[in-house]
């Protein structure tokens, strides 16, 4: 099982979803991880009975919550080793705690999602206040217009600690929108991409194929268009 680290403060949980839901399509057995301390899965993740700490099926992916390190899921499922169980661990990391439990640092691929929001930039440099070995991070970054004094802030917040950011970022806009489309999926308990704008839906495409390295962009783009249509 390969580890997808998602690492800030910033709301992650629908975008981690989407992208479970594209590499579901693609065969792949995926369990999304919500390590956060909001739990936003709890709320828009549909489950009978929620506790403290469950795993539950959503859309052909497993969706776990409440659980502070892997051998916690490993019990609650009844196995040796959850990595039996799955190909890909997609992991929603907002804590530096929870950074080191889950060793995000070897994840396979490790995103660094933000806004520009003062909030969303310091505590999410915060999470990686422990990194003691260099430790190589995407961008992702939200926002309605990147400019160059943006990233350049958020390079100097990060310029404290061994980080080796990736040369490409992948943006996706803050359009009212795709937030509305968001939403909507929300309370329908559903995961629809018809109505978000086209460079959101190149950003999931982006990555899904980051993650997929046996898939082509085009296979990706093909799922895409049928889940995107309900085939």
């Amino acid at each position: 099982m390969e580890k997808i680290g998602f690492i800030g403060s910033y709301d992650k949980t629908d975008l981690i979803i989407q992208i479970a839901k594209i590499l579901t399509e693609t065969g792949k057995r995926i369990i999304v991880i919500d390590t956060t301390i909001n739990q936003k899965a709890k709320y828009i993740i549909p489950v009978i009975n929620p506790t403290t700490t469950y795993v539950t099926e959503f859309e052909n992916m497993d969706v776990a919550v409440g659980f502070h390190e892997l051998p916690q899921i490993n019990d609650y499922l009844m196995v040796d080793d959850i990595s039996e169980n799955y190909d890909l661990a997609l992991i929603d990391v907002d804590s530096s705690k929870t950074f080191d439990s889950f060793a995000i640092s070897q994840a396979k691929i490790n995103y660094f999602v933000t806004s520009f929001d003062m909030y969303s930039l310091k505590r999410g440099i915060e999470i990686l206040s422990g990194i003691k070995e260099p430790l190589t991070l995407k961008k992702v970054l939200f926002s309605r217009d990147i400019n160059k004094e943006d990233d350049d802030y958020l390079n100097f917040l990060a310029s404290s600690y061994p980080i080796q950011w990736d040369k490409e970022k992948i943006y996706f806009p803050y359009e009212l929108g795709d937030q509305s489309v968001i939403i909507e999926n929300q309370r329908a308990s559903k995961i629809k991409f018809k109505n978000l704008s086209n460079q959101y839906k190149e950003g999931l495409i982006y990555i899904a194929t980051e993650i997929l390295e046996d898939k082509k962009e085009s296979e990706i783009r093909k799922i895409f268009k049928s889940i995107e249509k309900g085939v």
